[in-house]
């Protein structure tokens, strides 16, 4: 029965609580419409009231009559509506069906662009007439006061004067809300404009979607007639010619507006460039004088012998992952200047595992982008296509066989058989592509072809500059001006292969994400993976999407990332270098672990969608929990708080617990984990440590006496015993000479004089050897004294002796017995 009431008593608080949590909502909505109508000012209160209302009606004026913070506003929108219907114009003039695939992706980025750029407008609006929308509800409010006073007056015996000085103030706030209406007139003109922009920039997105999807459509079917029926044909193809123009007409004016919408952004990668250029430069000075046995810092200081090159290849594929909403023609010709220092700075695997194969993708390549110069005759131009689609295929089938003859005898490695799966693909690719070609698929082909050959470029340009990023990296650490911090000494394998681990990661991504879209299949594969990211789940009040709980677990891991590589910094680098008292280190490192842990939670949480109200639901799981049967969890808990804040313990600490010695490893917020002399881990609840009783050998200094027992024989002079022990104690390396050394002479033993042997040392983990080495030399003193350390002896009386007894020992004097 008494069970029974306990449960009942820890369940009850806990379910009360989640009670009030729930309901906490409902009744701050049920309290709130309680106050109902305006307040009233009382009669004591309407001159200094009206003193105050009438400065503010004042200042409102003269800020509604200052300078318009909208003037620059309008001409933004006026060159933006103007750019908006230029486009418009020029999409209802030209056929989007005879724009190449590539020309109509920047298109798309050119209606991205508008967009981003009207966001942006729209919140310098907001943040512009801020202070009017807020002086005009503040004069709202305060007119509806002043009419109620001025009703509750007339319906009362209120003086004439405080009824004037109510209409004067009344007449104040009317002037000032006719003032700041001119600003607000001026905004909701402006933003009925921008409405406008933004219905075109809708239709302008959506007509682009429209004949992108209408150019996927067309890889599945016969776009042009046979190559054969084509042979001997003449003549020009102006819609081709006029599709180049327009493609280019859109990407020369895309550029103009985005340098332009870009002016500041494009100075800073400016300023970061050159100083990339000075780092390599100055890197490439210092890794001369770096002397290293480590074949990769070798292999590091080698790329970078070619600063110029390392600088373009870094700044071009800044520019294809910091701008990745720039025109195409921006990232074209980027990878265009990247030719020649991406070869150079391949690193001689790549060449060991692919052969000559990156200078005949880098090659053909170039070749595929010149195809427009015989654009205009659309025979000429699928006879270069197919001309490209079969060079490539031949070399890539000459390639496969070549490695195959110079395959090692141990059998291929991982990567040949990567390497070789991957040139049967691309055979297969060549193939179809050819074969479209030729029945006439043209859109097919110029799809396989130029993706196969674009991803193949693009890889080698992110792996060359994953070589130069990983190389600067490792060169930085290896340096002498930061060799001395501890971190980097103790982590930079770690880091160096966690920072080179991930660059390859991103890289992979970024280029998996490129092969798609050179393929035609991320649009749909991305539109699918939205779909089902965004599907909602509904529990209860609850709803979460597939995207939420992935956004939460990757918060959750970057919060434990964070805080894992604060708290090392901050224990290894910053507290050890400042005077704080023993142990406030430790606690400052570990508090500043769990705050952020616990930090970045609420931040996940807040990531993930959750609400206030639904925190509280489950806040109040959680007390449940707790009356349940969590009061063990949160008494370690609350206990490992106090260790923190009090310092008992500290990590390093000599301690014994409940029968269990050992040196303190870790304290967490649970238990504490202790090593044994044994070599064993012990793990002791935080709340065990603060209700047992606790023995620190350590926690004020690391002194611990020694003590050793030593017995003489009888008839040694105790004086010169205390002397010789005296002397012995005090020469013994580790024994401290503060507190000093004693030797007591503690009684008379039953065959031995006895002496103790007092001693210190102030180093708690050699006190054992200490110990060892001090007993030792007691003895070897004792012996060179001639002073006889006695064992005990006893005299044995034989009343009777059996006769097989006393055949053994004959010879023996017997004693008598009497």
């Amino acid at each position: 029965m008494r069970r029974r009431v306990g449960l009942l008593a820890s369940i009850v608080p806990a379910l009360a609580f989640c009670w009030s949590a729930a309901v906490h909502a409902q009744d701050v909505a049920s309290v709130a419409p309680a106050k109902a109508g305006p307040e009233v000012i009382p009669q004591i209160e309407i001159p200094a009231r009206a003193d105050v209302d009438e400065r503010f009606a004042q200042d409102v004026i003269l800020r509604a009559r200052g300078r318009d913070r909208t003037e620059k506003l309008g001409p933004q929108l006026d060159a933006l509506d103007t750019s908006v219907r230029e486009q418009a114009q020029l999409l209802a003039r030209d056929d989007l069906k005879l724009v190449p695939i590539t020309r109509l992706e920047s298109l798309e980025r050119h209606w991205r662009f508008f967009r981003k750029q009207l966001e942006r407008w729209r919140r310098d609006l907001e943040q512009a007439t801020a202070p009017y929308s807020e002086d005009a509800a503040d004069l709202a409010r305060r007119r509806s006061i002043w009419e109620a006073t001025r009703t509750e007056a007339e319906a009362g015996s209120m003086a004439s004067a405080f009824v004037n000085r109510i209409e004067t103030v009344q007449a104040q706030l009317s002037l000032a809300e006719q003032a700041v209406s001119g600003p607000l007139d001026r905004q909701i003109r402006l933003s009925r404009r921008a409405n406008t922009v933004q219905a075109s920039i809708e239709a302008g997105q959506k007509a682009v979607g429209a004949a992108i999807a209408y150019n996927d459509s067309r890889l599945a079917r016969v776009d042009a007639p046979p190559i054969w029926e084509l042979w001997g044909a003449k003549g020009r193809s102006d819609s081709a010619l006029y599709a180049v123009r327009a493609g280019l007409a859109i990407e020369t004016s895309f550029l103009a507006e985005y340098a332009a919408a870009n002016r500041e952004t494009q100075r800073a990668h400016n300023a970061a460039a050159f100083a990339l250029l000075l780092l390599l430069i100055w890197l490439r000075v210092r890794s001369r004088k770096v002397l290293s046995d480590d074949p990769e810092i070798q292999a590091s200081a080698q790329v970078l012998q070619r600063p110029i090159s390392s600088w373009l290849v870094l700044v071009l594929v800044g520019a294809l992952v910091f701008e990745p909403d720039a025109p195409m023609i921006m990232h074209q010709v980027a990878l265009l200047l990247a030719l020649v220092p991406v070869l150079r700075l391949l690193p001689r695997q790549v060449f060991t595992v692919l052969g000559p194969w990156p200078y005949a993708t880098t090659a053909l390549y170039l070749l595929a982008r010149l195809s427009f110069l015989v654009l205009s005759n659309p025979f000429q131009y699928r006879l270069y296509l197919l001309f490209v689609t079969l060079l490539t295929l031949a070399l890539t089938v000459w390639l496969l066989l070549r490695s195959r003859r110079r395959a090692p005898a141990a059998g291929p490695r991982t990567a040949d058989k990567v390497v070789r799966v991957a040139g049967w693909f691309a055979v297969v690719v060549l193939v179809v592509s050819a074969f479209a070609n030729v029945v006439g698929n043209v859109s097919l082909a110029e799809m396989l072809t130029n993706g196969l050959l674009d991803s193949g470029y693009v890889g080698l340009v992110l792996y060359a500059g994953v070589t130069v990023l990983a190389s600067v990296l490792r060169l930085l650490l290896a340096r002498r001006s930061i060799s001395h911090l501890r971190i980097v000494t103790q982590h930079a394998g770690p880091l160096m292969k966690s920072f080179t681990r991930l660059l390859r990661l991103a890289a992979l991504v970024a280029w998996v994400a490129i092969a798609l879209s050179n393929f035609r299949v991320f649009r749909p594969i991305y539109e699918t993976v939205s779909a089902v990211l965004t599907y909602p789940l509904a529990f209860g009040k609850i709803s979460l999407t597939l995207a939420n709980v992935l956004l939460f677990l990757f918060s959750v891991y970057l919060a434990f990332w964070v805080a894992k590589t604060v708290r090392v910094i901050l224990k290894d680098e910053v507290l050890p270098k400042m005077s704080l008292p023993r142990g406030v280190g430790n606690s400052i490192s570990s508090l500043s672990y769990y705050g952020l842990v616990m930090v970045g939670l609420f931040v996940a949480l807040a990531a993930a969608g959750f609400e206030v109200s639904q925190l509280a639901i489950v806040i109040g799981a959680l007390g449940v929990g707790i009356g349940f049967g969590l009061q063990n969890v949160v008494n370690n808990f609350v206990s490992g708080l106090i260790l923190m804040f009090e310092r008992p313990i500290q990590p390093g600490d000599v301690v014994e617990i409940t029968g269990t010695s050992g040196k303190v490893r870790e304290i967490g917020m649970r238990a504490t984990t202790l090593t044994t002399f044994e070599g064993a881990d012990v793990v002791v609840p935080n709340g065990v440590l603060l209700n047992e009783k606790l023995i620190n050998w350590t926690l004020s200094d690391t002194d611990r006496r020694v003590d050793v027992n030593v017995g003489v024989a009888y008839g040694s002079d105790p004086r010169r015993v205390i002397e010789l022990l005296l002397e012995v104690t005090k020469s013994t390396p580790g024994v401290a000479s503060q507190p000093e050394p004693a030797v007591i002479f503690t009684g008379f033993g039953a065959s031995s004089l006895d002496f103790g042997i007092r001693a210190w040392t102030n180093v708690f983990g050699e006190w054992v050897s200490t110990r060892t080495e001090l007993t030792v030399r007691v003895y070897e003193a004792l012996r060179s004294a001639g002073i006889e350390v006695p064992f005990p002896q006893h005299d044995v009386h034989l009343r009777t002796v059996a006769a097989d007894a006393r055949v053994d020992v004959q010879g023996t004097p017997q004693r008598s017995s009497s």
